[in-house]
C-alpha cells in the first residue's frame, strides 16, 4: 500500500514543445518603393477620321489592320460633280488672269498715254490762241482791225483755256486715282476667280480621305458604295508603336514623380512585367477628382499589347541601395501598429523583436532598425509564435523554394 501510494505522488514530466518554423538570415541590397494603380492602355495618337461631305464610297485601299503612313490615301468619295466644278471655275481663274494682263499691260498704260496726248494737245492749242489774242490786241490798238476779230480770239482763248483745265484734271484724276483704282479692280477680279478655284479644288480634295498620322486602322465601319456622311467617323487610325497607361494619383505621390522615372506594367496573359516610363506628370489638378494625371508609356513595337487591356501599373519612386530587408512574410504588425519579428536564437527558442520598417515593394519589407544581417529571422511560422517557444528550422517545401 505505501508503495503504491508513493507512485501515484509522483508526476509525469511534461513533454517539450518545439514547433517547426522556416527562417532565414536578411539580405542586404537595394530596394525601391512603387506607387501602384490601375489603367487602361491607350494608344500613342488616335485620329477618327470624318469626311467633311455627304457622298457615296468610291473605293477603300486599306482594310481594317493596315499599317498607314502619314499622307497616304485610304479611300475615295464620288466626286465627279466636285471635279466639274474644279474645271468650270479654272476657266474662269484663266480667263481673269487674261483680263488682268490685259488691264495692266494694255488697257489702262494706253488710258494713260492717251490722257497724257490729250493735255499736250490741249496746251499747245492755249499757246496758240494766247498768241492770236496778243497778236490782234496790238492790231486793234493801232486800228489795224475791228474789234470783232478781236472778240472772237478772245472766245477761242476762254475754250482753249478750258480744254486745256479739263485734260490737266483729268490726267491728274489719273494718275492719283483712275490708275491705282482700275489696277485694284483687274486685281480684285483675279482674286476673286482664284478664290473660286481654290475653294472648288478644296472641295475636291475633301473627296479624298487621307490619314493624318502614322499607325493601323482599327476601324472601318462602311463598305464600298455605302454612303459616308459628314462629321461621322469613315475610318479610325492609332498609332500603337507605344501605348499609355494613364493613371490618376494624389497630388502627395505625384510630386515624388518625374518624367523618366522608370516603371513597370503588368498585363493579363503576358507572364513578367514590361518596362515602362513615365512620359508626362499633369501640370494641373484635375477639377473633378482633384488628382494628377500620370501617363505612363511602354514601347510596343512588336505590336502584342492591345489597346484598351486593363493592366495594373507600378512606379518606382524611392530607391535605397543598400537596405536590410526581410520577406513581408516576416513582419508581424501589434494591435498598436508597432511592427515586430521573430528571431530564431542561437539558444533554439524564438525571440520576439521590435523593428521599424521603410521602404516596401511587392516581395520584402526594408528593415530600418532592430535586426542585423546576422539574425535569423523567421518567415513561416512566426504568426501566432510566443516569445521563447522551441523552435526547430527546417528547409522550405519544394514549392516554396525562391
Amino acid at each position: 500500500m505505501a508503495l503504491i501510494l508513493t507512485g501515484c505522488g509522483k508526476k509525469e514530466a511534461a513533454p517539450e514543445v518545439q514547433v517547426e518554423v522556416q527562417a532565414q538570415h536578411p539580405e542586404v541590397g537595394p530596394i525601391s518603393a512603387h506607387i501602384t494603380a490601375d489603367a487602361v492602355l491607350a494608344p500613342l495618337a488616335q485620329a477618327a477620321i470624318a469626311p467633311k461631305i455627304s457622298a457615296p464610297v468610291k473605293k477603300f485601299y486599306v482594310q481594317r489592320g493596315s499599317h498607314v503612313k502619314a499622307g497616304q490615301l485610304l479611300a475615295v468619295l464620288e466626286n465627279r460633280d466636285l471635279e466639274a466644278a474644279v474645271v468650270d471655275n479654272q476657266g474662269s481663274y484663266t480667263a481673269a488672269q487674261a483680263a488682268y494682263a490685259t488691264a495692266t499691260k494694255a488697257q489702262v498704260p494706253e488710258d494713260y498715254q492717251k490722257a497724257q496726248l490729250d493735255l499736250a494737245q490741249a496746251r499747245a492749242n492755249l499757246d496758240l490762241n494766247q498768241s492770236i489774242v496778243k497778236a490782234r490786241q496790238e492790231l486793234f490798238a493801232e486800228g489795224a482791225i475791228p474789234g470783232r476779230d478781236l472778240d472772237t480770239a478772245q472766245a477761242a482763248l476762254v475754250q482753249a483755256q478750258a480744254a486745256y483745265d479739263s485734260a490737266k484734271k483729268h490726267l491728274d484724276s489719273m494718275q492719283a486715282v483712275s490708275r491705282e483704282a482700275a489696277l485694284k479692280a483687274a486685281q480684285g477680279q483675279l482674286e476673286s476667280a482664284k478664290g473660286k478655284y481654290l475653294g472648288a479644288e478644296a472641295q475636291a480634295s475633301y473627296s479624298e480621305i487621307r490619314s493624318p498620322i502614322n499607325g493601323v486602322v482599327t476601324d472601318r465601319p462602311l463598305f464600298a458604295g455605302e454612303t459616308a456622311a459628314a462629321g461621322a467617323p469613315l475610318l479610325t487610325v492609332m498609332d500603337t508603336s507605344a501605348l499609355l497607361a494613364k493613371v490618376h494619383i494624389s497630388q502627395v505621390l505625384a510630386q515624388q514623380l518625374k518624367v523618366g522615372d522608370p516603371a513597370t506594367v503588368t498585363v493579363p496573359g503576358v507572364r513578367d512585367p514590361v518596362s515602362a516610363k513615365v512620359s508626362l506628370v499633369s501640370p494641373a489638378l484635375d477639377p473633378g477628382s482633384t488628382t494628377i494625371e500620370i501617363w505612363i508609356r511602354i514601347e510596343n513595337k512588336s505590336g502584342a499589347l492591345k489597346v484598351g487591356t486593363p493592366v495594373h501599373v507600378a512606379i518606382q519612386t524611392k530607391t535605397v541601395p543598400n537596405a536590410i530587408k526581410v520577406p513581408l512574410s516576416a513582419l508581424l504588425n501589434a494591435q498598436d501598429s508597432k511592427a515586430s519579428v521573430m528571431v530564431a536564437g542561437a539558444d533554439g527558442v524564438a525571440h520576439k523583436k521590435q523593428v521599424k520598417t521603410g521602404i516596401r515593394d511587392s516581395d520584402n519589407v526594408q528593415i530600418a532598425s532592430g535586426i542585423s544581417p546576422a539574425d535569423m529571422v523567421i518567415t513561416e511560422g512566426a504568426y501566432g509564435l510566443d516569445d521563447g517557444t522551441k523552435v526547430k528550422i527546417t528547409a522550405p517545401k519544394s514549392g516554396d523554394e525562391q
